[in-house]
Order: C-alpha cells, then structure tokens, then sequence
C-alpha cells in the first residue's frame, strides 16, 4: 500500500509540475515572456487549486483525477490564450458566458490558431503514445498484473498526506490573498494579472464586481445623473464664451436617419488607392460631400460589435465586464430610438444574422426599436459563414422602408453589416478590386478585398435611395465598429511597405471612420476633433435639431461639432485609463507616471505626458460614474 500512496504523490508533484510549466507558456503568450516576478503568485494559486482538488476527490485511481484535472487545466489555459491573441485582455470568469457565440464566429476563431497554441496539450500526446506502446508490448500476464495492482489501490490517505496538503491548501490561499491584496490599486489589468497571477485575477475580478454591486445597490440615478453633468461641466469641452444656437443645429431637421455600422472597418482604406485604384469610392465621395471625423477611435466591450451598437444608440460606456446586449439587455435603456420615435419617427434595425446572436433578442427590445429584421427576412446568397451579403441586406432594408416612407412617416433605420467580417473572404463574382501579386491571398489582401466590397455595397444602398426618392430626405452616418486587422497576422512592416502609408499598431488598429453627409451640404468638412463611439449619437442629434440637454438625456459622449477639445475613454483592447485626446493616445503602466503616450498624428512616441493627468483623472471618473449610471436603469417590465 505505501508503494501506492508513494507513486500518488508523484503523481501529485508531476501534475503541478506540467501545470506550472503551462502556466509559464501562457504568461509568454500574454506578456511576450515568463516574468518571473508573477510566477510565484502563479505557482501558489496553482498549488491551491491542485490541493483542494486532491482533498474533495479522495477515490481510488488517483491519476485519473489529476490527469483531468490536468487537461481542463489545460484548456482553460488554451482558451485564454485565443481569447487574449484577439481581444489583448485577460479574459474573466465572465467571459464563459459567452462561448454560446463560438460557433457563430468560427471563421474568425480559426484565424486566431497558431501551432505554438496547442503545446498545452502536448504532455496528453506524450502520455498516449506511451500508454499504446505498453498496451502493445504488454502480455497477457503483465495485463492480469496491472489490473491487480489497479484494484489493490483501495485509495488509501496517509493521515499525515491530508493534513500536510490541507496546510498546504491553507498557506498557499493566505498567500494569494496578499497578492491580491498587492493588485488592488493597479488599474491597468495587464500589470495587474502579471503580478497578482491568472487565476488570483479571477478571484481580483470577482470582488471587484462584488464590491461594485453594492457600491450601485447604493446609488440613486437621479444623483449619479447629475454627477456626469457636473463632472463633464469641469471638463473644458467648449470655450465658456461660446454661446447661443450650436453650430450645425437642425443642418438635417426633419431628415430620415440611416446608420450603417460597418463590420471591422478601420480608417486608414479612406482615400486609399492601389495603383489607380480607390479602396473605398463610395465612402471617399460622401467623406469629401459630408462631414469626415479622421480621428474617432472604438470604445467596445467584450460585446465588439454588440458593443458598438449600443454606445452610437446610448452614448454611454461598456462596462468591460460582460457584453451590454447580455447584461443590460433586461433594462430600460435611454437610446436613439427612444428619442426620435418622440418626434414622430419610425426606428427599424437589420441584421442578417439570427437576433440571438450577442443576444440581440435583448438589445432591440431594450433600445425600443419598433422592429428588427433578422436572418429569416433574407434570402440567403451565401456569401460568407453569417449568410446573406450586405447588398441583400440593404435590398430588403430598402424595400421596407418604402412603406414606412409611404405613409409620410420618418424614419430610424441602422444597418449592421457583415461582408467585411473575419476572415474577410469575399467570394470571386462579387469581388470588385484588382490587387497586385504580392498582397493577393495575404490576410492583408483579403482585407482590403472585403472593405472594397463593403463600399461597393453601399453604393448599390445609395442607388436604390435615390430610385425610391428617398435620398434627398435621409442623413447618413457611417461609423466603423473595431478594427480588422490583426497584428499576429499582419505586420506594421508589412502594412506601411505594400500600402505606402504609416501605420502604428494600436492607434491606426483603433483608429475607425465616422462620416456623416447630409444631401445638398456644400461644402464637405473634415472635422479633426477626436472623438469615440460615445460622441456618435450627441453630433447626430445636434445636426437633426433635437437637443439631448432640452430632452433630460444623460450622454456620455459630446458632439463633436460643437466642442474645443475632447478626451475619450478605452478599457478592453487597451488596458482600463487609456484614453485618446486631441494630441495623444495614452496608456497607462500601473499608474499614470509609468504610462506611454504616442502622437495620433504623427504615430511618434511622445516622452512628456505630464500635462495629461487632468485627462487621465477625468476619464477614469467619467467611465466609473457611467458604470454606475447603466447598472442603476430601471429594469424592463
């Protein structure tokens, strides 16, 4: 029997072994290197997990409890790192309610694998291989042997064994509640899950969001209302001598509103040409017409393109937490629809994907959107794994808004397109740019073929507005929702050489188009005032002549019109007080005073970020005080 208890507690050593060697290959995907400084935290709440998991299962085939737990170890593991490879965050417990979205996206998960990846499972490949070759060489006898020896082990414990790992269990939890302890004044998640450890993050996160909870439970909307204004009152947003009716005011009163949300689109197509060819014609041309935002960058959740659709319709922040269709789809939402269906307009939205998807079934409803046309409403033409391309999708959307225009109703109505989803293959009859031999077939051409495309078909959206007549009565906004190319696939280097421009990883990645033409406005504006998602809905109110401030409506974000100076909040993607302001993109280290900052102009890293603390500060106040308000909304009857 003490032969057997000796080979479980090898078994024991061996397992936590593999799980911190694992744990140091994750932390080299995470932070491009083990950093030693974590791996105690690491290796501690490890061994916690592997004590308390060898306490609750004291049954007689050991190796079978730590192999599993090995393996589901294992693929946690696995899972974070295709889940940091796209978002560049440590992802939460909360993130497992969303794996529902898998399968919907596969294309997209499938360009995330790297062979590197799958090395957390390369000690099950050893372990079989081994097990085959003694199946193999193994007689009959040894066979009758081993399965003896198998049922000897009655599972039996040492009662020194138990009470040793139970103290383990013990000091290696109170350890890891000083690391947690040391994390708590580190807002930058990245820094902070490289000291505290992954799974001590977990526990971080949850007492986070508890200590939250209650902090809301106490919380009044009204107040916390006016705590926005009255912080974005301190805020320089506009010279304090301006006055009287805003600039633009009522420019499209009384106009349709089409808003066409486009799928990973980022700015730098805009006014980009192959050879002699333009990218994007159709978008160049309302850009130079209309008004063109170049320095607006996305704010998403873990929602993405969800994400995105409920700040243009709310104007207020994501938690990061949990995608807000998900966890804020129960409530009464102050939104876009809200407000125009009070001027008499009709708020309709398309999707060609089924409403469940982000769990849309919630998000309409809470928005109040009047109706929602979703997968079934189409033919599908099978253009990539979402179905329908945006050309049906627009050609339905046409038709229906016919009829709301032929009741001399106006009309709301938002396009979510998906032609230019990831992994961004365009089928070859519809595919309206020649590229040349060097970018052709690269996840770069395959981009650039996919925005082409999208332009295309809003274009064909444009032509059929004009037949029906309903052009010259319609306010377009166009806005991207994030970015598309991913750097693990496509270099900086490769990018600046075959496209000729200069690009930057994080604020050309961030950096999405935000155009908003009004039929007969001449002349076109290129309006440099940075801004984010946040700022969509308050510049598309001021030019249809509604005022949020005459309304009671809280906006978080401003109208970009109308303001001297901006500063806009980021917190997935980026780590929690990064922000973007007239001058800089900003990313904090464990504070501000280890933070970077890089020019949004001239991509150049700027050393003396000193005179930016007011920004951080505010921002990082604004983004706690807009948590605070969405999670104190009224909940939907």
């Amino acid at each position: 029997m003490e032969n057997y208890r000796i080979m479980n507690r090898w078994k024991f050593a061996a397992t936590f072994l593999l799980i911190l060697l694992k744990i140091g290959l994750m932390r080299y995907f995470f932070y491009d290197g083990v950093h030693l400084g974590g791996v105690p935290a690491e290796a501690l709440s490890a061994l916690a997990l592997l004590c308390l998991v060898d306490l609750l299962f004291p049954i007689k085939r050991k190796g079978i409890v730590y192999t599993s737990f090995n393996f589901i170890f294992s693929l946690m593991l696995f899972a974070a790192t295709l889940y940091f490879a796209h978002f560049g965050t440590i992802p939460t417990y909360a993130v497992l309610g969303e794996l529902n979205q898998v399968p919907q996206i596969r294309g997209s998960v499938n360009a995330l694998l790297r062979p590197e990846q799958f090395l957390y499972f390369v000690d099950f490949v050893v372990l079989f291989i081994v097990y085959t070759v003694r199946k193999m060489v193994s007689n009959r006898r040894s066979r009758r042997l081993s399965f003896s020896m198998e049922r000897r082990d009655s599972g039996g414990r040492s009662r020194g064994w138990v009470i040793g790992v139970a103290a383990g269990l013990i000091l290696c939890v109170g350890a890891s509640v000083l690391y947690v302890r040391s994390g708590k004044d580190i807002d930058n998640e990245l820094v902070r899950g490289k000291k505290i450890g992954f799974l001590n993050y977990q526990i971080d996160a949850a007492l986070r969001n508890q200590k939250e909870e209650r902090m809301i439970q106490e919380g009044n909307l009204e107040e916390t209302a006016g705590e926005i204004h009255a912080l974005q009152n301190t805020y320089p947003y506009r010279d304090q001598k301006a006055s009287g009716t805003p600039q633009y005011f009522g420019a499209a009163k009384g106009k349709n509103l089409i808003v066409i949300q486009l799928e990973s689109f980022q700015n730098f197509p805009i006014h980009l040409k192959i050879g002699d060819q333009e990218v994007t014609p159709v978008l160049n041309g309302l850009a130079k017409e209309g008004i063109y935002f170049p320095y607006v960058y996305q704010q998403i959740g873990q929602g993405n393109t969800s994400d995105a659709e409920f700040m243009s319709n709310t104007s207020i922040y994501p938690t990061a937490a949990v995608a807000m269709s998900t966890g804020y789809g129960n409530r009464e939402l102050p939104s876009l629809p809200r407000l125009l269906q009070k001027h008499g307009y009709v708020a309709n939205t398309f999707h060609i994907n089924d409403v469940t998807f982000w769990d849309r079934n919630k998000l309409y409803p809470a928005l109040h959107f009047d109706k929602y046309y979703d997968k079934p409403y189409y033919e599908n033409d099978h253009f990539n794994d979402f179905g329908a391309s945006d050309e049906e999708m627009y050609r339905v959307g046409v038709e229906k808004l016919k009829e709301i225009h032929s009741e001399g109703k106006p009309f709301y109505a938002q396009f979510v397109t998906t032609s230019s989803h990831s992994p961004f293959i365009v089928p070859e009859d519809r595919r309206q740019i020649q590229l040349p031999e060097d970018i052709e077939g690269t996840n770069l051409g395959n981009y650039i073929t996919a925005i082409n495309y999208t332009d295309y078909a809003i274009g064909q959206l444009i032509d059929q507005l004009k037949e029906a007549g309903m052009w010259d009565d319609t306010m377009l906004v166009i806005y991207g929702d994030h970015f598309g190319v991913q750097p693990n696939d496509t270099s900086v280097s490769e990018i600046e050489q075959k496209l000729g421009i200069a690009y930057d990883d994080r604020v050309s990645r961030f950096n999405i188009p935000l155009i908003m033409h009004i039929p007969g406005q001449q002349p076109g504006i290129r309006a440099e005032r940075v801004g984010g998602q946040v700022d969509i809905m308050p510049t598309a109110l001021n030019l249809l002549g509604i005022s949020s401030q005459d309304e009671g409506f809280t906006a978080l974000g401003q109208d970009l019109l109308n303001i001297d100076r901006n500063v806009v909040g980021m917190r997935y993607y980026l780590p929690t007080g990064s922000f973007f302001n007239d001058d800089v993109m900003f990313v904090p280290g464990q504070g501000f005073d280890d933070g970077s900052a890089i020019s949004i102009k001239t991509l150049k890293p700027v050393t003396d970020f000193s005179k930016y603390r007011s920004d951080y500060e505010y921002i990082m106040k604004l983004m706690g005080l807009s948590d605070q308000y969405v999670k104190l909304l009224p909940k939907r009857g």
